[in-house]
């Protein structure tokens, strides 16, 4: 009797301590991946590398950043879905692969509303309207002139068709009433690239990508797509108080792991990410990258995911945005 009591025993213990394993008490025992769905040299980018090292030594684990670039974030987004949820397999998303695409794309390969499971809302992104020295024009309303004089003559760049580039800037051609040829690229450095060479005339996009340029000269910014003006850079107008009322794009991203991983794991990265993220060297690198940093609960996440499903998928109807 006492045998088999003490058996019993025994087996709850071991039961107990699967348990606690399973529920990621001793989350994580070996590297993580964070998949960024876009190239080296973009917004999402950046945030992962600023975050990197910093989370790596919290979580006493190598985190590794896999950069799967193509079809506007869904390459890399459907190889987190299909993923265990074990939590070692992450996807640092924004608001074209967790959100905008589901307007654009008759067919994907995930629900974004379904096959994950929230984490953070990481930062939201500042963009701005930029242009190649080359157009002769210093402010937005001089750049709806010469469009409007010049219809079709004109090009903008974007991450991809269905990217919040993409349809920030078709909100503006709709608002501003002008005709401008869309070139899409399979992300935003390869973009910069381009507009840094004058194959593509101007692009609304985010500060970190465009900034620097603007710095030294390459390019020309005329406005910021947020709907108030930059703290880093106040002599910028918005686009709204340019002459189009109602104008805003502001862009985001959060983490997000396969539909399904274990709560303790989601609360284990949330509750160390939102303190990578609130380390003053951290903190700056992203805000002086045009990042502002959001840091939310994994349930608030889910609930702002499915309300910009909803907004995004109408504008695209709204200014009849398509994947090309």
């Amino acid at each position: 009797m006492n045998l088999h009591w003490l058996a019993r025993m025994t087996l709850a213990a071991v039961l107990a301590l699967a348990a606690t394993v399973s529920s990621g008490q001793l989350y994580p025992s070996k590297p993580i991946r964070i998949i960024v769905p876009f190239p080296p040299g973009g917004a999402v980018d950046f945030y992962a590398r600023v975050v990197q090292e910093p989370l790596s030594e919290a979580l006493g684990q190598p985190v590794i950043v896999d950069n799967r670039a193509g079809a506007s974030g869904m390459i890399g987004a459907d190889v987190v879905a299909k993923a265990p949820p074990d939590g070692y397999t992450l996807l640092l998303g924004n608001i074209a692969s967790l959100a905008i695409n589901v307007g654009i794309y008759p067919k994907m390969a995930y629900d974004p509303a379904k096959d994950f499971t929230p984490i953070m809302h990481t930062v939201d992104v500042n963009y701005v309207l930029v242009v190649h020295p080359s157009v002769p024009a210093n402010s937005v309303a001089e750049l709806v002139a010469y469009a409007k004089a010049n219809p079709g003559k004109l090009s903008y760049g974007s991450a991809g068709s269905g990217s919040m580039p993409h349809l920030s800037t078709e909100l503006m051609k709709a608002l501003a009433g002008i005709d401008l040829v869309h070139v899409p690229y399979k992300g935003g450095g390869p973009m910069v690239t381009d507009l840094l060479g004058g194959s593509v005339q101007l692009a609304i996009a985010d500060q970190a990508n465009l900034m620097p340029h603007v710095k030294t000269g390459k390019l020309r910014a005329l406005g910021v797509a947020s709907p108030k003006r930059s703290a880093i850079y106040p002599e910028l107008p918005t686009i709204a108080e340019s002459g189009f009322a109602g104008y805003e794009a502001t862009a985001w991203q959060g983490l997000v792991g396969p539909a399904g991983m274990p709560p303790d794991v989601v609360r284990r990265l949330n509750q160390t990410l939102a303190k990578v993220m609130a380390l003053p060297a951290v903190r700056e690198r992203l805000i002086s990258g045009g990042l502002d940093p959001v840091a939310d609960t994994p349930e608030e996440f889910g609930r702002f995911i499915r309300s910009e499903i909803s907004k995004w998928s109408k504008i695209a109807k709204d200014v009849g945005a398509k994947a090309e």
